[in-house]
């Protein structure tokens, strides 16, 4: 065998004895799989800690929709109590004349649209020669009129809006076409 014809095991072997170094022997089998043991126990271990969190967090998740959709009326409701109140103390008035009763039922009106609107509930009244849009208004008939077609010529009952969305479309007449 040729100097040069070594195998890399053997180099390695050689450089480390002319370093002065004993050659690294390869651990035995039984120390190989007693390390791959513990590095699974430990990753094993990982895996069912992070599982069980995992699972805790959807659990206080479900926990925590199910709380909001029990409890989402209740800042709604809140707001509704001063109308309720009010409707009750007109209700108790014995002998209240109209203007003390149309004055109270503008009053009531006031609170109940403030309650809406503090819920994010808006009035859905396009102004007269507004375009039409089927996604907010609902066209209850086309008449002849002067103004561009396809716009609200009156509204016959308004719409609401619930953050965005639409809870009742406005009742609208729209223009014909000429």
């Amino acid at each position: 065998m040729h100097p040069n014809d070594s195998t890399p095991e053997q180099t390695a072997d050689a450089a480390a004895a002319a370093a002065g170094a004993a050659p690294e022997t390869p651990p035995t089998a039984e120390a190989r799989l007693a390390e791959l043991e513990a590095k699974h126990a430990e990753v094993a271990d990982a895996y069912l800690r992070a599982k069980a969190e995992a699972e805790n967090t959807r659990r206080r998740a479900e926990e925590e929709i199910s709380k909001a959709r029990k409890f989402a009326i209740e800042a709604f409701a809140e707001s509704l109590l001063p109308v309720t109140d009010s409707l009750t103390a007109a209700i108790a008035i014995q002998n209240a004349t109209p203007e003390q009763l149309l004055e109270g039922v503008h009053a009531t009106l006031r609170q109940l649209t403030q309650a809406l609107e503090r819920n994010k509930v808006v009035a859905i009244a396009p102004q007269a020669g507004t375009k039409f849009d089927p996604h907010h208004h609902q066209a209850i008939s086309v008449v002849p009129a002067e103004q561009d077609a396809n716009t609200v010529v009156a509204v016959l009952q308004k719409g609401y809006l619930i953050a965005d969305r639409v809870l009742r479309p406005a009742l609208v007449t729209v223009a014909a076409p000429k």
